[in-house]
């Protein structure tokens, strides 16, 4: 893992959320996109060389929509960027952790991304990406 990629913030409303992190952070919303096979729409901002992602559930029953009725909105997790998604796959596999996807899958932002169950990380959902080339 090279460095932390973003952190993934879950909002009940991306209408109502963008601006109230824009004005946080003092700057705009570069992207908006659209992951299906995630049932989410996604919003990312910029501070430094740091990514805030925040994802707004697209589906009834979704996986972000859940989480934000069970925990209410704030950081669902925290994205670490790799150079070999599917080495880095294996390294954790054989050190025991659970992944969410056996394969590295299309995310937001050009990237291929998998997930490490929190149940290793002491509750902390963390997702490995790597850029699509």
């Amino acid at each position: 893992m090279t460095h932390i990629e973003h952190i993934g913030i879950a909002v009940k409303s991306l209408e109502n959320s963008i601006p109230l992190y824009e004005k946080l952070l003092n700057t705009e919303v570069y992207k908006l996109e659209e992951v299906p096979t995630e049932s989410v729409t996604t919003a990312f901002l910029a501070t430094g060389n740091n990514k805030i992602e925040l994802l707004e559930c697209t589906q009834p029953g979704g996986v972000i929509q859940k989480f934000v009725e069970k925990r209410g909105e704030g950081i669902h997790h925290i994205a670490f960027a790799v150079d070999d998604i599917k080495a880095e796959m294996k390294r954790l596999r054989e050190a025991g952790f659970t992944l969410l996807n056996e394969e590295p899958k299309k995310g937001a932002d050009n990237k291929w991304v998998c997930f490490v169950h929190p149940k290793n990380t002491n509750g902390v959902l963390i997702e490995i990406c790597q850029e699509i080339k």
